[in-house]
């Protein structure tokens, strides 16, 4: 390959020769002879170091074979400096392009973004994946590195990325909502978890961000999250920002609206405990939802079904769920005397939570008795709390503690109650199915971990309302992407009986990182080495292979190769 500047050619007596052919000057370097002992005379050896110039006989284009031979030639400026790293990390890219090139993603994003806007937003997206940040500033370092999806391969400032997270608007987030859910199958029953969380915000007049009840708490406002998580088809349907003060449980009614103005009808609920009431539970049956929910605290209602069943199934062999490593039996009881409909209570024993939570009732009460041993001889008496399991004595002339008698009956049936837990169904259903389906918002909760820990979501780090909901609408994209990268990941993992440890999503984005390319001196971009056993692994959980990489990687080379002559062009 020749190089894109001329040099003098060199004044080496008798080691320069010309060779024409096909119009092309080449000029040869004699780096040495060898003697042909059968023939009695030296050989010359000699390569092509370059090709004569047209315009000037006394220049010449080199090659590398010049570089080679004559290492102290003092190169000529050249008339352009490349923006990006000589090295490129095009693994994951091709991974996660990929993926959300099958979704259709950037085709639903062009609808309501221009081209270049859409294309910043698919690098944005990837950059906080595989870098497991939200922080524009650092984008720079990641563009400079990686393969981009925008059609310049530009590198845009983090000051380029504030503006353009200022203009998302409302009607586009909303769109592409819309058009991401009226591509779902709606045809088919589907059980949706539904789970929220919240984000500290660090500053800035922003409309959602109020002090509440943090999760994660910094003693900063924060505004809640909440995504709707398709378990049938494991996949992110729609999420919802708003007011850090608004509670859990009160927001769930919106979310079911939503869900209908999405067209999901053949739906059921998964819940947690946080979400269980009377009127939610109404208003569900109001929609025509089914419903798995666990049961909020230890109700009277569900403390008489433990206790009216206890000792009824926890050995029994057919009551086993060795899945999940508990005991399960089923009742049909109504929630509430004004219940119109019998729900179906599923009862389940786990050992493992019996020593644990029996445990904690004793270490409580421990801790309980040895601060009311301290107040004894002084002016004090307990607050509900303590005397829900303490019956205190007080000094009626002075008011004076004295002390304080266990109250058993209460302690001992609240270790009766330890290692049970009840989930409530609208449908009748085992209580194996239950935990089954209860247990498949364990992909929403991971949804969650991955939004804080793998997209450095944790905190916004924003200063406008429209930074805010742009950033989370980019990080819902990302979620879609990256759980359906966890999902297929998941399954090669199950399908092969791969368990190693590079088979996870951060480690195994890590691995195909290393799949690099390196600008020759010709500023051809090339693959560095070949794919690893490992690597080849990974990208067949994907439906990839090496030959799929290469033409990748040809495709990349050949875009550079463009976006150079052009960045050439404009800077002569």
């Amino acid at each position: 390959m020749y190089l894109d500047f001329l040099v003098k050619i060199p004044e080496v007596s008798g080691k320069i020769t010309r060779k024409t052919k096909n119009g092309i000057t080449y000029i040869n370097f004699e780096y040495g002879r060898e003697y042909d002992s059968k023939r009695k005379f030296n050989i010359p050896k000699r390569a092509t170091i370059g090709k004569q110039s047209k315009e000037d006989a006394s220049m010449m284009q080199p090659n590398q074979n010049f570089l080679t031979y004559f290492p102290e030639v003092e190169l000529p400026d050249e008339r352009f400096e490349s923006k990006r790293s000589s090295c490129l990390r095009i693994g994951a890219y091709v991974v996660l392009r990929k993926i959300i090139e099958d979704y259709g993603i950037p085709e639903m994003l062009l609808r309501y973004f221009s081209r270049n806007d859409a294309e910043l937003f698919l690098d944005l997206m990837l950059y906080t994946i595989v870098c497991e940040s939200n922080v524009g500033q650092y984008y720079p370092d990641y563009a400079y590195a990686h393969p981009l999806f925008d059609s310049g391969l530009h590198i845009y400032s983090d000051s380029k990325i504030s503006d353009f997270l200022s203009k998302i608007t409302v009607d586009q987030r909303v769109g592409f909502l819309n058009d991401w859910n009226e591509n779902r199958d709606h045809r088919e029953k589907i059980y949706i978890s539904y789970d929220s969380t919240n984000k500290n915000c660090q500053a800035g007049d922003i409309r959602l961000v109020e002090y509440g009840h943090a999760k994660d708490d910094k003693e900063l406002p924060i505004f809640n999250y909440s995504i709707a998580y398709d378990t049938t088809n494991r996949e992110p349907l729609f999420y919802e920002e708003y007011p850090g003060s608004i509670v859990d449980i009160s927001q769930l009614q919106y979310t079911l609206e939503k869900a209908q103005g999405y067209g999901y009808k053949k739906v059921g609920f998964i819940l947690d405990r946080g979400y269980f009431s009377r009127e939610n539970i109404e208003y569900m049956d109001k929609c025509g939802y089914d419903f798995v929910i666990m049961v909020k605290g230890m109700s009277n209602l569900v403390n008489s079904l433990i206790l009216e069943h206890k000792g009824t199934f926890e050995g029994s062999r057919s009551c086993s769920i060795r899945k999940y490593g508990v005991y399960g039996t089923t009742v049909k009881r109504k929630l509430y005397v004004t219940d119109e409909k019998d729900r179906y209570f599923h009862i389940y024993h786990s050992n493992g939570k019996l020593a644990a939570e029996t445990e904690q009732v004793e270490v409580k009460i421990e801790k309980l008795a040895k601060f009311l041993k301290e107040q004894q001889g002084k002016v004090y008496e307990p607050g509900e709390r303590i005397q829900e399991y303490f019956e205190p004595f007080i000094s009626e002339k002075d008011g004076v503690f004295l002390f304080a008698k266990e109250k058993e009956d209460v302690i001992e049936r609240e270790i009766a109650l330890c290692g049970y837990f009840v989930i409530v169904t609208s449908q009748k259903m085992t209580a194996e199915e239950a935990i089954e389906l209860y247990k498949s918002r364990d992909a929403s909760e991971k949804l969650f971990l991955s939004d804080k820990s793998f997209l450095g979501n944790r905190s916004m780090r924003t200063y406008t309302d429209e930074s805010t909901s742009a950033k989370t609408f980019i990080e819902f994209v990302a979620l879609i992407v990256r759980s359906k990268y966890y999902t297929l990941l998941k399954d090669e993992k199950e399908d092969t009986g791969n368990n190693q440890n590079y088979m996870n999503v951060p480690a195994s984005i890590r691995e195909l990182e290393k799949i690099e390319m390196i600008r020759g001196l010709d500023r051809i971009y090339r693959l560095d080495h070949a794919v690893t056993a490992t690597q080849k692994t990974i990208l067949s959980a994907f439906g990839l292979t090496v030959a799929d990489v290469k033409k990748a990687a040809n495709r990349i080379s050949e875009r550079l190769k463009i976006v150079d002559e052009v960045t050439k062009k404009e800077v002569v």
